[in-house]
C-alpha cells in the first residue's frame, strides 16, 4: 500500500474505518444531499484559487445531479472567499505539488519559490485543531529529502468558513444580503508554524505499526458522526444500502453491466426506449402495457379471496418477492426494467404504514418511519441493482413544479425525477448515468446533464449531451465512452523527478510521545468537524437581526 496522510489519520483515528476504506476499499453512494459537504466545497475552493471563480463555482455545481437554493448559496459564499484569497498569495506560486516516494504519495496545496514558503489551504475555523497538525511538517521533511527543496517557512492558510444558518423568518434573498455583509469583514489570513521534524518522522514512524496490525478495532468518539461508514458499523453490517461494490476496473473492451435510469414526461419515449432493450422483463406499475412487446411482471396488491376471507399481498411485498425470484437466476433475462421507480417507493411507504400503524412518517416520533422507509426501499433497490443482469434499467416521471433562486436572484424551474429528491440523490449514486427523454419538435431525444437545473449526470461523461432516443444509437454511445476509459492522472503544474525515490519508513522516536491518543490529538481530520461554538447558530446575530 502507498501510503498519504490521511490514510495514517484515518489508522489512528479508527482502525476498523482504515480497514472499510482502504483494505476491504468499500466506497459508499456519494453525499448529495449536503450543500455544504467539506470534501466537495474544499475541492471547489482548491480549484479556484488556482484557476478563478468561474472553475470553482463549476467544479461545486457539477459535483451533484441538480442544483438547488442551498447549492446557489454555497456557491455565492466559493465566489465571494476566492478573491480574497487570491489577492494574499503569490499567482506564479506551484499548487497542487505531488510528493512521491516508494509508499508515500502527497499532494502540497501550495509551494511559493520567491520565498521558499508552503502552505496548506484549509477552509475552517477550526484553527487550533490544524496548527498542531503534523502534516505540514511532514510535506517539508519529504520536499528536502527527496527533492532537494530548501524551504524556509511552513504554515496554514486559513479561510473563514461562514456556517449561520438561515432562519425561518428570513427570505433567501435577506439571507444572502446578510452573507455578503459578513463576508465583506472577514479575510483569510497565513499562520506560519515552527518546522518541528519530530513530527514528521513520528508520523512516517507509524506505517510500520500500520503495516504490522492484525485486527482493525473500532474506536467510537465524536468523528464517528462525521463518518460516512457510520450507519453500516453501528448496524453492525446489517444497514448496507449505502455501500457500493468493490472498485475494481474492468479490462477496456469487454462489455460490462450497464445501470441507467431513465426519467421524462409522459410520451417522452421512455418505455419504448426500454423496450428495445435485449431479452427485457418489465416490472412494471402503471398497467400501462399495451404497446409493450416485452414480457412483465404486473407490481401491484394481489386480492385473493378463499371462502369468505379476502386476502391483500401489498405491491411492495409482490416487489420484494419479484427481486428474490429474480436473484435466483433461472431465467434467460438479460434486461431488467422498473416501471416506475416513483410507484415502488409508493408503495414501501405503505408497506411501512402497515408495519407501524399509521398513517404518515410524521405520525412516528423522532423519524423513525421515514427512517424505517428510507432503509427498506434502499436496501431493496441496492439488492435490484445488484442483481447478475446486464442490463437494470429504473425509470420514472419528470417534476418540474420546483423553482431555485439563482445567485442573481432569479427564480427558475428545476427538472428531475418525480421522486423525493433524498431517495433520488441516493439512486443518482447506484447508476452509471441518469437520462432525460424529451420531445423536440417533434423528434423524440435523449439528453444527458448539460444544465444545472436539469437532474442528470453519473459517473460516465459523455461526450455528447443529446442523442436520439434509439437503443442501438445509446448503446454506440455508452460503450465508446467505456472502451476509451483510462485511469486519469489530474495535471501538475510542478511534476516531481522521474526517478521514484526510495522507500521510506522511519520507526517512532521516543515511544512515550507518540502513543495514538497523543497521535490522535495532534492529527487533523479530513473532514471538517465543528467545534462547539460552531455547532450552535450565532445569537448574537439573531437579537441583532430580530
Amino acid at each position: 500500500m502507498r501510503y498519504s496522510f490521511s490514510r495514517i489519520e484515518t489508522y489512528l483515528n479508527c482502525p476498523y474505518k482504515f480497514l472499510l476504506r482502504y483494505i476491504a476499499k468499500l466506497d459508499t453512494l456519494p453525499d448529495y444531499d449536503s450543500a455544504d459537504n467539506p470534501l466537495t466545497v474544499g475541492n471547489a475552493m482548491h480549484h479556484g484559487i488556482e484557476l478563478g471563480i468561474d472553475e470553482a463555482v463549476d467544479e461545486y455545481l457539477n459535483s451533484y445531479p441538480v442544483t438547488s437554493t442551498e447549492m446557489e448559496t454555497e456557491a455565492l459564499k466559493i465566489s465571494l472567499l476566492v478573491p480574497k484569497v487570491q489577492e494574499i498569495i503569490n499567482p506564479n506560486a506551484m499548487f497542487e505539488f505531488e510528493i512521491k516516494t516508494a509508499d508515500f504519495i502527497g499532494y502540497v496545496d501550495y509551494i511559493d519559490p520567491e520565498t521558499n514558503t508552503i502552505l496548506d489551504f484549509k477552509y475552517s475555523n477550526n484553527k487550533a485543531h490544524y496548527l498542531k497538525s503534523p502534516q505540514i511538517h511532514l510535506y517539508r521533511y519529504l520536499l528536502h529529502r527527496f527533492y532537494g527543496m530548501r524551504i524556509e517557512r511552513q504554515g496554514y492558510l486559513f479561510i473563514p468558513k461562514l456556517d449561520d444558518e438561515r432562519d425561518d423568518f428570513e427570505t433567501e434573498e435577506l439571507y444572502r444580503e446578510y452573507i455578503r455583509d459578513k463576508l465583506s469583514g472577514l479575510k483569510p489570513h497565513i499562520e506560519y508554524v515552527k518546522y518541528d521534524e519530530k513530527a514528521a518522522l513520528r508520523t512516517l514512524g507509524y506505517i510500520g505499526r500500520i503495516e504490522n496490525t492484525l485486527k482493525y478495532e473500532k474506536k467510537s468518539k465524536n468523528l464517528c458522526w462525521y463518518c460516512e461508514f457510520r450507519e453500516y458499523c453501528e448496524s453492525n453490517g446489517k444497514e448496507d444500502w449505502m455501500i457500493l461494490p468493490k472498485n475494481e476496473r474492468r479490462t477496456v473492451g469487454v462489455s460490462g453491466k450497464k445501470r441507467l435510469w431513465v426519467y421524462g414526461s409522459p410520451f417522452s419515449g421512455k418505455t419504448t426506449l426500454c423496450d428495445s432493450f435485449p431479452d427485457v422483463l418489465m416490472l412494471n406499475t402503471d398497467g400501462r402495457i399495451d404497446y409493450v412487446t416485452a414480457p412483465f411482471v404486473k407490481i401491484a396488491d394481489q386480492v385473493t379471496v378463499d371462502g369468505h376471507i379476502t386476502k391483500t399481498k401489498m405491491m411492495w411485498e409482490v416487489f420484494k418477492e419479484t427481486i428474490d425470484e429474480l436473484a435466483k437466476k433461472d431465467n434467460d433475462y438479460k434486461s431488467i426494467v422498473i416501471d416506475l421507480l416513483e410507484d415502488t417507493y409508493e408503495g414501501c411507504r405503505l408497506y411501512v404504514y402497515k408495519k407501524l400503524g399509521i398513517s404518515h412518517e410524521s405520525e412516528s416520533s423522532f423519524s423513525k418511519a421515514w427512517d424505517m422507509v428510507r432503509t427498506e426501499f434502499l436496501s431493496t433497490i441496492k439488492k435490484l441493482m445488484n442483481l447478475d443482469y446486464e442490463n437494470i434499467v429504473l425509470v420514472s416521471h419528470e417534476d418540474s413544479s420546483k423553482n431555485i433562486t439563482k445567485r442573481s436572484g432569479e427564480s427558475i424551474t428545476t427538472i428531475r425525477p418525480n421522486i423525493q429528491d433524498k431517495i433520488a440523490n441516493k439512486i443518482a449514486g447506484m447508476v452509471d448515468v441518469v437520462v432525460r427523454a424529451v420531445v423536440i419538435d417533434g423528434e423524440h431525444k435523449l439528453k444527458f446533464k448539460s444544465d444545472e437545473n436539469v437532474f442528470g449526470g453519473g459517473r460516465i461523461n459523455f461526450p455528447k449531451t443529446e442523442i436520439d432516443n434509439d437503443y442501438d444509437k445509446l448503446m454506440e454511445v455508452y460503450d465508446t465512452v467505456i472502451g476509451s476509459m483510462k485511469i486519469e492522472r489530474k495535471s501538475r503544474k510542478a511534476e516531481p523527478s522521474k526517478e521514484e525515490p526510495k522507500r521510506v519508513v522511519e520507526e517512532p522516536q521516543d515511544e512515550e510521545r507518540t502513543g495514538d491518543d497523543e497521535m490522535i490529538e495532534n492529527i487533523s481530520t479530513i473532514k471538517d468537524e465543528p467545534t462547539k461554538e460552531e455547532e450552535t447558530p450565532s445569537r448574537t446575530r439573531r437579537r441583532r437581526r430580530t
